[in-house]
């Protein structure tokens, strides 16, 4: 059982900057694909941000394409969720979710290909 733990959400007023961490809980767990997620109350969980497990290859939702960065740490444990020039549509509950071993080089955008999940952190963007 992979257990993830998010950190780095906090509250920010527009254009400033957060950066969202999702680490495993064991020292001996290297993540494979991850995405990052995000839900607004009454609305679904969309995808924001997605890596492959090699790192090379990456996606990103339209509306935050330029601003967001996501990227893997040396450590193979930790990918990481920059996120520049936030705007109050950002604000929401940020998840990270790691699937099983797949192709190294294969990013995944549907949360029913994640296996593991975080708990949320909540990211706040206010004027």
């Amino acid at each position: 059982q992979v257990q993830l733990v998010e950190s780095g959400g906090g509250s920010v007023q527009i254009g400033g900057s957060l950066r969202l961490s999702c680490e495993a809980s064991s020292p001996t767990v290297t993540l494979n694909a991850v995405g990052w997620f995000r839900r607004v109350p009454g609305k679904e969980r969309e995808i924001v941000a997605a890596i492959s497990q090699r790192g090379r290859e990456a996606y990103y939702e339209d509306s935050v394409k330029v601003r967001f960065t996501i990227g893997r740490a040396n450590d193979k444990r930790t990918v990481y969720l920059q996120m520049d020039a936030l705007k109050p549509e950002d604000t929401a509950v940020y998840y990270c979710a790691s699937t099983a071993p797949s192709f190294p080089y294969t990013y995944f955008t549907r949360d029913r290909d994640y296996e593991y999940w975080g708990q949320g952190t909540q990211v706040t963007v206010s004027s």
